[in-house]
């Protein structure tokens, strides 16, 4: 069983590997991701550390940022952020509290999300809002998958971390046919060797299965493709610009989400 504890010695040592190679490279770009790594990865890991309550705490915290990032994206109003925010935090405190009553949480908060443009009368963009709110819901409510898998979940993070990064160094060397139109820089043979590396991370790690294997394989490279397509949609590059090196908290778990939902599907 993978545990935070045992997870440990691997996430010091790669954040240690890593800061070597950022330091040897001498890029200011990275130097500023690798030091967002090197914070926010003993507070996540310290979260999960907790248990539940703290796999619940962080989930809610990257839901409603998530939140924020992906209403501004689809341009939604304050109001119809914040009831997708509270619908998002309500499945993430029922896979803690309430597991059996996660699909009736879930269907109310729909049914909220869905009032808002309703109750507003809005004839010209309520569609749109319903859509999108719909969308959220469904897309980042996945975060409440981080709850019962704990730290299996982190496990799953770092190994599609490993196999976004090999893709995205990868493709361009080994060349090929795209991916998508979606996402003009990757192509498939990066993406092949993605899979590899990630498949190898969780073997490492013992967090192997089928669902994972397929989880890092196939909804990693899909969730990456959903969040480029939004993107595309509100004609930005980046979610955000907070989260220094990265652009935005969606930036940075945008595949993370799709593969929770992969594992969540097959286990």
């Amino acid at each position: 069983m993978t545990t935070v504890a045992g997870l440990a010695p691997y996430l010091g040592g790669a954040l240690a590997a890593g800061g070597v190679a950022v330091a040897a490279s001498r890029r200011r770009e990275l130097m500023v991701r690798w030091c967002a790594w090197a914070v926010g990865v003993p507070l996540v890991s310290a979260a999960f550390w907790w248990g539940r309550p703290g796999a619940a705490a962080i989930a809610a915290v990257a839901g409603v940022i998530a939140v924020s990032e992906f209403g501004g994206l689809m341009r939604l109003g304050r109001a119809d952020r914040l009831v997708l925010a509270a619908a998002v935090t309500a499945v993430i405190a029922a896979a803690w509290l309430a597991p059996d009553q996660v699909p009736r949480v879930v269907a109310v908060g729909a049914l909220a999300v869905a009032a808002v443009p309703l109750l507003a009368g809005d004839a010209d963009g309520g569609l749109h809002r319903l859509g999108a709110g719909l969308l959220g819901l469904a897309w980042l409510s996945v975060l409440a998958a981080l709850v019962p898998l704990g730290a299996s979940a982190l496990a799953l993070f770092v190994a599609v971390s490993v196999a976004d990064i090999t893709a995205y160094f990868a493709g361009p060397r080994l060349g090929g046919p795209h991916l998508s139109p979606l996402s003009p820089a990757k192509r498939w043979s990066g993406t092949l060797a993605g899979a590899v590396t990630g498949i190898g991370v969780l073997a490492v790690l013992s967090s192997l299965s089928w669902p994972t294997a397929l989880a890092v394989a196939v909804g990693g490279p899909a969730g990456d493709l959903l969040e480029s397509m939004v993107k595309r949609g509100a004609r930005v590059k980046d979610a955000a610009s907070w989260l220094p090196g990265s652009g935005g908290l969606l930036d940075r778990i945008d595949s993370l989400l799709v593969a929770l939902a992969v594992v969540l599907v097959l286990s």
